[in-house]
C-alpha cells in the first residue's frame, strides 16, 4: 500500500498495474480504491473464484492470461504501453519486499531467541523481506524458505547459481507458482536462505492442521510450510521455530466437505 500512496501524480493519472494470483493483487487493487485511481490487474484465468471476486470487489480491472510467468508479464507490458500505468510487481519491487518484511519484523519483535525462521516462497517477496530483518535482528538464525515440490524453481535457482524460471507448475498452492525475480533471487541468496520442499498431500494436511488446531484461515500456499516440516520434523527438534502464514483467499467450498 506504501508504493501506491507514494506514487507522483503523473504515475496516480495513469494508474497502476501488475500481475499476481491473488494477495498482492488484492492488496493492490484495494490501496489503489484508497487513492481513487486504475488498476489493472494481471491474473491467470486459473485462479480460483474467490480471488477474482476479491479483487474485483475493489473495483479494480482484471485481464486474464494463460497460466505461466511469460504470459503474465506479456500481458503486464502491452497493457503499461498502452496505458502508461506504473507497475508495482508482487514480489521484485524493493518497496514491496520491504513492506513484507514488517511481518518478521512484528513476529521477532513478540517472540524473540527464534532459532529459526520460516516463509513461503512463490516469487520471493515475503522471503526476501523477512531474510533482511531476520538476518539484521539475528544474525545466526537459520532463514528456512518452503515451497511446494511441484513448484520448486527456487530451490533448484539457489543450487545452481541462477534464476530457473518456472513453467506452469500444477500445485495446490497457487500463490506460489512464481519464479525469483533478479532482487529476490540476490537477496535469498546473500542472506543464506535455504530452501525446503512440501507434497501436495502435506500442504493440504498442515492446512487441515491449522483449521483444525489454531483455528485460522489460510490458503494452502501459506501452509507448505507445515507440509515442509512434517516431512523433516527433525527440523523443530529442541529449536525455537517461528512460521509466517501468508494469504487466506481459500475457497472453502472446494476443500471442506461434509
Amino acid at each position: 500500500m506504501n508504493a501506491v500512496l507514494s506514487l507522483d501524480d503523473e504515475s496516480a493519472r495513469n494508474g497502476v498495474a501488475t500481475h499476481s494470483s491473488g494477495n498482492h493483487a488484492v492488496a493492490l487493487a484495494y490501496a489503489a480504491s484508497l487513492r481513487g485511481i486504475a488498476c489493472t490487474i494481471v491474473m491467470p484465468h486459473s485462479v480460483p473464484e474467490i480471488k477474482k471476486r476479491a479483487v474485483e470487489a475493489q473495483g479494480a480491472r482484471i485481464v486474464f492470461c494463460e497460466p505461466t510467468l511469460s504470459a503474465r508479464e506479456t500481458t503486464l507490458s502491452s497493457i503499461v504501453a498502452e496505458s502508461g500505468a506504473h507497475i508495482v510487481h508482487p514480489s521484485n519491487d524493493l518497496r514491496v519486499i520491504a513492506g513484507q518484511g514488517t511481518a518478521a519484523l512484528e513476529l521477532m519483535t513478540d517472540v524473540q531467541d527464534l532459532d529459526v525462521i520460516m516463509a513461503p516462497v512463490g516469487g520471493g517477496g515475503l522471503m526476501s523481506g523477512t531474510a533482511v530483518v531476520a538476518r539484521a535482528l539475528r544474525p545466526g538464525i537459520d532463514i528456512i524458505g518452503a515451497e511446494p515440490s511441484m513448484a520448486d524453481d527456487a530451490m533448484r535457482s539457489l543450487a545452481a547459481g541462477h534464476i530457473i524460471k518456472s513453467g506452469d507448475p500444477q500445485t495446490v498452492a497457487d500463490g506460489l507458482r512464481t519464479s525469483l525475480g533478479q532482487n529476490t533471487f540476490e537477496i535469498l541468496q546473500h542472506h543464506g536462505v535455504r530452501i525446503i520442499t512440501a507434497t501436495e498431500e502435506n500442504i493440504l494436511e498442515g492446512l487441515y492442521l491449522v483449521l483444525e488446531h489454531m483455528k485460522l484461515v489460510v490458503e494452502p500456499s501459506a501452509t507448505v510450510t507445515i507440509g515442509s516440516l512434517l516431512e523433516q520434523p527433525h527440523l523443530l527438534q529442541g529449536k525455537r521455530v517461528g512460521v509466517i502464514f501468508c494469504g487466506g483467499n481459500i475457497d472453502v467450498r472446494r476443500f471442506l466437505h461434509f
